[in-house]
């Protein structure tokens, strides 16, 4: 504790703004994320809510204002999160205008640091960017309140994404998923409340990189699962696309749990996010 303090209170001299998070060995403290609190497994990345390279893929407990607001995985060689989970429960409609924050606990604690940034992305890596800029993995558009809006803006939850993509077919997809997810998606305790469960992730690509030190993700993916409120029913849609320039946004069309599964599955081995439960496949986007 005395060596995070420390950390911290360098931090705090240099001027970077950091999250009070909680890099953990498991997911168990903000299970609550996930589909019936089980995160994904990920072949030699993270089975059993246990990372497989803990050198490497780091578990976080995205903390802020005293409270969990959502959860990351994150891989410090390529200094970008891998996905990151929550519930979607209503629109906040402002934006909230905080500094990008940085998470102390993925440093080396030698008390030092002198340099941070050695295992993640920090905002001086995106100055200068003609086409590239901080993509959310949790958009702050799809936060319920302002509090949960700011936690969004931690670095350890975006990745390098095209600005011509971002602000082009991803943006239209998310506002299409937030429209569904508001009309449909209820909590199957309480038919009046909004819930729904989603993963949001990138996939590293081999060689681009960031400022020679970020690495640059070749897709992008998410998925949700929820209680349809109108056919009662748990439904799933997912939608992915490759993180690449763009001179007019494309619709990114909706997929199956199982077609997404697939396409993670060639790039990291045998995947499964969410439990058979949600294999249902929502086709409708309104």
């Amino acid at each position: 504790m005395k060596m995070c303090l420390l950390v911290i209170s360098v931090l705090l001299v240099l001027g970077f703004p950091f999250i009070m998070t909680a890099v953990v060995d498991s997911f168990t403290a903000c299970n609550s994320f996930f589909f019936k609190e089980q995160p994904p497994e990920i072949e030699g990345v993270l089975e059993n809510s246990t990372s497989q390279d803990n050198n490497r893929y780091k578990l976080i407990c995205q903390k802020y204002e005293s409270d969990y607001r959502f959860a990351t995985l994150y891989d410090r060689r390529a200094k970008i999160p891998l996905f990151s989970a929550y519930k979607y429960t209503g629109l906040y409609e402002g934006r909230p205008h905080i500094p990008w924050m940085i998470e102390p606990q993925l440093e080396p604690l030698d008390g030092t640091m002198s340099k941070p940034g050695v295992y993640q992305a920090l905002q001086g890596d995106y100055w200068n960017q003609k086409k590239l800029e901080c993509g959310h993995l949790f958009p702050r558009s799809h936060a319920p309140d302002e509090t949960t809006a700011e936690s969004t803006f931690t670095l350890t939850n975006t990745v390098p994404q095209k600005i011509t993509f971002n602000n082009g077919s991803w943006r239209l997809m998310e506002q299409e998923v937030r429209k569904y997810l508001n009309s449909n998606c209820h909590d199957q305790n309480n038919i009046d409340n909004i819930l729904a469960y989603v993963l949001t992730g990138a996939v590293p690509s081999k060689e681009q990189l960031l400022n020679k030190r970020v690495n640059i993700p070749s897709h992008m993916w998410t998925v949700f699962c929820c209680y349809n409120g109108n056919s009662k029913e748990w439904v799933s849609q997912a939608h992915w696309a490759p993180n690449k320039d763009e001179k007019n946004p494309n619709p990114i069309a909706a997929k199956t749990l199982r077609e997404l599964e697939e396409f993670l599955w060639d790039k990291y081995g045998q995947t499964s996010l969410f439990s058979e439960s949600c294999f249902n496949f929502e086709r409708r986007s309104d």
